[in-house]
């Protein structure tokens, strides 16, 4: 069996479920947030619609201290606050984002990693 056959087929497996993490995220984690006033603003900046659920997703799925170096910088504004996050986010919310987050940098670099082996030739 072709190994980079196999490890491609996980990296879409991965990616598929991201995807479907993704969905389930936005629509019960982060639809609630947009609705809440004191989060509607902390969600990060939106540069094509739906990049709000990647920020809110990394910030709930990274740990504290990243976050708070995120927050100390000019560019802070493009982040979702971690901290607001946290007060108006439950666990099952927290676990979600973790899972989702997960999923999504995983395959990406997989897939990422994969075409550069590819590229020099080292499943040849």
């Amino acid at each position: 069996m072709n190994v980079e056959l196999v490890l491609f087929a996980v990296s879409m497996g991965a990616l598929f479920l991201a995807m479907l993490f993704y969905i389930i995220f936005g629509q019960i984690t982060v639809r609630k947030l947009r609705k809440n006033p004191k989060t509607k603003n902390e969600l990060g900046v939106e540069f094509v619609s739906g990049w709000d659920i990647l920020n809110v997703a990394g910030a709930l799925a990274m740990p504290r201290w990243i976050n708070r170096k995120f927050q100390n910088t000019p560019l802070a504004f493009l982040y979702a606050n971690a901290e607001i996050l946290d007060e108006n986010t439950n666990f099952l919310d927290r676990i979600l984002a973790t899972i989702f987050y997960a999923l999504f940098v995983f395959s990406g670099s997989a897939l990422i990693v994969l075409g550069i082996m590819h590229a020099f030739g080292v499943f040849d």
